[in-house]
């Protein structure tokens, strides 16, 4: 068997992204319903992460932490895999998905070659999403039903 028959066709890459810095874009056409990556990185709890980053990411809505359930967070920072670069957008082509314990990202209809991977970050915060903290949080997708906010509804 020659080595290219073991080989596994790329299906996206990251590179420089219009919509926040780094982005993952599709390389082939890919099917609705296609598990692509799983969101990897140091697994600790809430309080190990607000303690590590709660100082430093105030005021910043850029992290790369995926909060799993309500005492696990997965730090992308550290180990991560290419799924830290996945952009939100109000009008996202995948979504995510956990699965004991772990997240995957999966699209929710097929993507042309070339396009972004995104899905909705929908964050919801503790704290009263009031106007300023959404623009703290604000959204670049440029979708054309854009709500303006990486925050999600609280309801």
């Amino acid at each position: 068997m020659s080595r290219s028959s073991h080989r596994t066709r790329r299906r996206f890459v990251v590179r420089r992204s219009s919509i926040h810095g780094r982005g993952v874009f599709a390389l082939t056409r890919i099917l609705k319903g296609t598990r692509l990556i799983e969101y990897k990185g140091e697994r600790m709890s809430a309080d190990e992460a607000d303690e590590r980053y709660g100082e430093q990411h105030e005021g910043s809505p850029h992290t790369m932490l995926f909060a799993v359930n309500d005492g696990i967070v997965i730090d992308a920072t550290r180990w991560g895999s290419s799924a830290r670069w996945v952009n939100h957008s109000c009008a996202p082509n995948c979504e995510t998905i956990e699965e004991e314990g772990r997240i995957f990202i999966e699209t929710i209809r097929n993507v042309r070659p070339g396009e972004e991977l995104t899905y909705d970050y929908n964050l919801v915060l503790e704290e009263r999403h009031t106007p300023a903290l959404k623009r703290a949080h604000a959204c670049y997708c440029g979708a054309r039903r854009c709500r303006g906010t990486l925050l999600g509804s609280k309801r």
